[in-house]
């Protein structure tokens, strides 16, 4: 059997909801600083994104 070619996306998170019940007009792209805790959690897969927010400076 022939292996399918791997995604070069490094998306860890998708917030879903945003994209069903509001207008998305534009996309940024942005960096994170983590704390321990929260990086074994984005490594076991757990990441969520509800209650969170953004302020764009």
């Amino acid at each position: 059997m022939s292996k399918k070619p791997s995604k070069n996306d490094n998306t860890i998170a998708r917030n879903k909801k945003a994209w069903h019940d509001y207008f998305i007009e534009e996309e940024f792209e942005a960096g994170l600083a983590l704390q321990g805790w929260e990086v074994k959690s984005l490594r076991d897969g757990r990441a969520q994104l509800t209650e969170s927010y953004v302020i764009i400076r």
